[in-house]
């Protein structure tokens, strides 16, 4: 029977040992900045985007060393979006992952240019790592992918959506594409590049994307009920903020039960997704129950 904590307790361990190495260890001018880069690029978590990229490429029967790079370079870019979030100039968060956020120990400068930098070797790291199985085209594809869903018409577009709504109210498929930019589209690119890289054909990967849209979503409806009903300690980060900021929520539009009742549809969506895989995809299928059980 599998077993989702071992697995994801083996795959975070050998992405935690692959993260280490894609950071220099502080020294020289540049020290001040690397140990910022370390202090919340190692701070742990759940590692759930870079376990999705090495899930994806195993479910389509590839090697995952082949996938390792570009599990290093998702996380980077999830931790740099981390940091520039916390700032004060965007969401102003003193914690993440149960301690001080990274401007509150180095200062907002060095904040600021060390999730410059994570964003920056992200692509250098996955451009470094590639398997050479992998041909350039291949390789290419998944740089483009990732980038997009990074830039200005992904994860940035969604954060800019997000600061300007404030206070404004939004209809559900409003936030469903604010969140299919801000968080979805990481998660999107994890899939399928995890899929690409490990040899997937094309119906695969649109199986594939089916799921990683479902998942991201429900990522971000069970996020919006746990910072309604959760805790600073189950969160590893301040509550109640959306609420205190005027932002438009699942819970704020939906209410809670009916917000519950779409993260278990969405998980239903996403099993749908992998019907056509065999056992190599219980990690995925696994994979969306605790993303919907977090909260539910």
């Amino acid at each position: 029977m599998f077993d989702l904590h071992s697995y994801l307790k083996e795959r975070a361990h050998t992405i935690e040992r692959a993260l280490k190495q894609s950071v220099e260890e502080p020294a020289g001018a540049a020290a001040r900045l690397h140990e910022a880069m370390r202090y919340s690029l190692l701070a742990g978590g759940k590692r759930l985007r870079p376990v999705l990229v090495l899930a994806s490429c195993d479910a389509v029967g590839g090697n995952v060393d082949a996938a390792m790079g570009l599990a290093c370079a998702v996380e980077m870019i999830h931790t740099y979006s981390l940091i520039h979030d916390d700032l004060p100039c965007m969401d102003d968060d003193d914690m993440r992952r149960g301690r001080p956020t990274n401007h509150k120990v180095y200062g907002e400068a060095i904040a600021t240019l060390a999730g410059d930098a994570l964003l920056t070797d992200a692509f250098k790291m996955l451009a470094v790592s590639a398997d050479r199985s992998a041909s350039p085209a291949i390789v290419l594809e998944t740089v483009v992918e990732l980038a997009t869903a990074a830039g200005s018409g992904g994860m940035v577009a969604g954060q800019v959506i997000d600061l300007l709504g404030e206070g404004k109210s939004k209809t559900v498929d409003e936030l469903e594409e604010l969140h299919g930019k801000k968080t979805g589209a990481l998660f999107l690119a994890s899939v399928r590049g995890g899929a690409r890289l490990g040899g997937a054909s094309a119906s695969q990967i649109e199986s594939l994307d089916a799921y990683a849209r479902a998942l991201g979503l429900a990522f971000q409806v069970v996020d919006d009920l746990l910072d309604v009903q959760g805790t600073p300690e189950q969160m590893g980060k301040r509550t109640q903020k959306d609420s205190e900021r005027g932002k438009a929520t699942y819970p704020a539009i939906l209410g809670i039960e009916r917000s519950m009742d779409l993260a278990r549809e969405l998980e239903t969506r996403a099993y749908r997704a992998l019907q056509s895989f065999g056992d190599r995809a219980d990690p995925l299928r696994h994979l969306a129950t605790f993303v919907v059980e977090r909260k539910l």
